[in-house]
């Protein structure tokens, strides 16, 4: 009975994806832009040209993506972001900020960058990073710059008012600082709860600094379960549930202030029309029925670089469909695509509080 249903809820998932993919063939675009925040999960080459080790511009990266491309994407095709954007109707990629000049901006930009984070301090072992902070900071570049496109601020108020903004921050202030405490002293300064405090009270300030921007329609991602990447996995040994549950702990006491996070912006902020996409709850289940077999990176790890990423030029799995990880931290571009379409279309109650993306660009 319980495959029974498990099968149901695979082919439903699956007949959503296939549905809309259908819609968006083509479609118009549902909002007039769309702008990403985010960390390495977004990162569409933001990194590049930065001095850091968090850079995945090389082979065997990029191996799904058009052309076989290495863009700088942290997975074997297209990242969360991508699909979203696709979904809500645009032709084109959202180009990253690094390259994005001229009219495509208008269209919106991509602001992720790997290694970054809620703190500014989060991602330094690994060099550069453009942190929240710095990506707000060039928001307001690009604001000033559509509002130069445009030659009337009061129209492109009304203008970022109409977009869709993904804001997706807060794992590398775990894997890049809490849980390096040779490196960073959050850990001997903060309990996991304090530390939870800490990160919202940040990440408040800086939704509204977004608000301030003149973004209305932002959809907030949680944190992701970290504490079941094969890279902390190998690197505090696994609990029965085969993940980190400690990790995991620490990681849901900040998911689980999210959501009055949103309602306090929400009831404060007018005009706001904020939600929450609960990532643990897309991703729970089970895998198998899903379709997934194998639970290691599809990639061979790079021991040298040490930063969980791929290998630079051997050859990865090639059933890449049935691996979760691409690489020792990031999905693979089918884990990618469930979790974006069920941020952009619901199939449980409780994948996104109070809207999902579809009905959010309705707004």
């Amino acid at each position: 009975m319980a495959l029974s249903f498990k099968s149901c809820m695979l082919s439903l998932i699956l007949l959503i994806i296939l549905k809309l993919q259908i819609l968006v063939i083509r479609a118009e675009p549902q909002v007039p832009c769309y702008f990403v925040f985010g960390d390495s999960l977004v990162d569409v080459g933001n990194n590049n040209n930065l001095v850091t080790q968090a850079k995945v511009n090389y082979p065997p990266y990029g191996v799904d993506f058009r052309n076989q491309t290495p863009t700088g994407r942290f997975t074997n095709g297209e990242n969360t972001a991508d699909i979203i954007g696709r979904l809500l109707g645009f032709a084109n990629y959202t180009p990253p900020f690094a390259t994005a000049r001229g009219p495509e901006i208008l269209q919106g930009v991509n602001y992720g960058s790997g290694g970054s984070g809620i703190r500014d301090e989060t991602g330094r072992n690994l060099g550069d990073r453009i942190s929240m902070n710095e990506q707000l900071l060039n928001h307001g570049i690009t604001k000033f710059r559509i509002a130069l496109f445009q030659g009337n601020i009061s129209f492109t108020k009304e203008y970022l008012r109409k977009c869709i903004y993904t804001v997706g921050m807060g794992n590398n202030d775990f894997i890049n600082n809490y849980l390096m405490p040779d490196k960073y002293i959050t850990s001997r300064i903060y309990t996991p709860e304090q530390y939870a405090d800490v990160l919202i009270q940040q990440y408040s300030k800086q939704l509204k600094t977004l608000y301030n921007y003149e973004a209305r329609k932002v959809a907030v991602f949680g944190l992701g379960q970290v504490g079941c990447t094969p890279a902390i996995v190998m690197k505090f040994g696994p609990d029965a549930s085969g993940c980190v549950d400690r990790v995991n702990a620490a990681i849901n006491l900040v998911n689980d202030r999210l959501k009055p996070l949103i309602d306090d912006l929400n009831s404060n902020l007018s005009g706001a029309k904020f939600i929450y996409i609960n990532t643990t709850n897309i991703n729970q289940g089970d895998p198998i029925a899903a379709g997934f077999r194998v639970f290691t990176p599809c990639c061979i790890a790079s021991v040298d670089l040490g930063k969980g990423q791929c290998e630079p030029n051997l050859p990865p799995c090639t059933n890449r469909d049935i691996y979760i990880f691409w690489d020792e931290f990031h999905p693979t571009q089918r884990a990618n695509n469930i979790t974006a379409t069920r941020s952009y279309m619901a199939a449980s109650p409780l994948d996104s509080y109070p809207m999902d993306i579809r009905s959010l660009a309705q707004q």
